[in-house]
């Protein structure tokens, strides 16, 4: 069964005009689709368009040209019923100190117009692990029950997606775990999920799809894996009882270099060589392999590969 898609956009343009001789195009004719039920990332280095593309999702930011379609509804013809499919988590921690979780989920609902008798405080609280915090004051929380709060804050309407802005910017280890077993147990419940974080290892770990931008431009638009396999080279590294030195061995594909004495890294194009090929090599040399480990490239490469000009 062919999922529908949660958002899509066609062509969609933001140039902001400083004046008429000078314009900044933050978005550059992208177009990119969101399929329902998975965690989307939208990545790319400072200034590349995500922020602008959270706003005009959100409404705070007027596109200049192209279609935007939430949910299946027109941003332009449905804007109240796109606001009603989203919820927005902010990277600023924006809460107001004297009230308390439950009473601050209870006004944004009241903002959204959801009718008391249809509000579901309790069980968001719940669903950010916040129940036993419900009725402390905000300011007493912690910075994790905090990013959880807003979290909460962006789900009090039952949007059926959820945006996260950097939501582990400057966040700890263990908090960032937390945050990210919370966000996965809300996907498994249904809701699609769209991400932006500067963590590459976090969106290698989290997102089922991923957008880079660059510039404005959409230099990348695909799933996890086979943005992973266009890394064309693999590290293996071995560890041996004896030093040798392969420097003068020249084998299309393939680089070799010793970080310690009895240590060798090579480096190998995949489509050209096997790793037991790899393995005689060494093996010829007439020494022990004590150990063996190698290392996948990873997002970061792909990133670094498609953001350099």
């Amino acid at each position: 069964m062919t999922k529908k898609n949660a958002v899509s956009v066609n062509q969609l343009t933001k140039i902001y005009a400083k004046n008429s001789l000078n314009s900044v195009v933050a978005l550059n004719e992208l177009n990119l689709e969101v399929k329902e039920g998975e965690i989307f990332g939208l990545l790319g280095p400072n200034g590349a368009g995500k922020t602008t593309f959270i706003n005009i999702l959100s409404g705070t930011v007027i596109k200049t040209k192209g279609i935007v379609n939430v949910w299946g509804f027109d941003i332009d013809k449905n804007p109240r019923q796109v606001r009603a499919s989203i919820g927005i988590v902010p990277q600023e921690v924006n809460l107001d100190a004297f009230f308390s979780p439950k009473k601050l989920l209870e006004l944004q609902a009241g903002l959204y117009g959801v009718p008391k008798k249809n509000r579901i405080t309790d069980a968001v609280l719940k669903m950010v692990s916040l129940e036993k915090q419900a009725n402390s004051y905000s300011r007493s929380l912690s910075g994790g029950m905090k990013r959880r709060l807003l979290i909460a804050k962006a789900m009090v309407h039952q949007p059926p997606i959820l945006v996260l802005d950097e939501p582990t910017a400057g966040v700890d280890v263990e908090l960032r775990q937390n945050l990210w077993e919370n966000v996965k147990n809300l996907n498994k419940q249904g809701v699609t999920i769209i991400l932006t974080t500067h963590y590459l290892f976090e969106a290698q770990e989290m997102c089922d799809r991923i957008a880079i931008l660059n510039k404005g431009d959409l230099v990348a638009h695909d799933t996890t894996k086979n943005l992973l396999n266009r890394i064309k080279t693999k590290k293996i590294i071995f560890k041996i009882n004896k030093p040798i030195d392969l420097s003068k061995k020249k084998i299309s594909g393939l680089s070799f270099s010793s970080n310690v004495s009895n240590e060798i890294i090579i480096s190998y194009e995949r489509n050209k060589h096997k790793i037991e090929d790899i393995i005689n090599i060494i093996k010829s040399e007439e020494v022990e392999i004590i150990d063996i480990s190698t290392e996948d490239g990873n997002l970061e490469d792909v990133f670094i590969q498609l953001t350099k000009n």
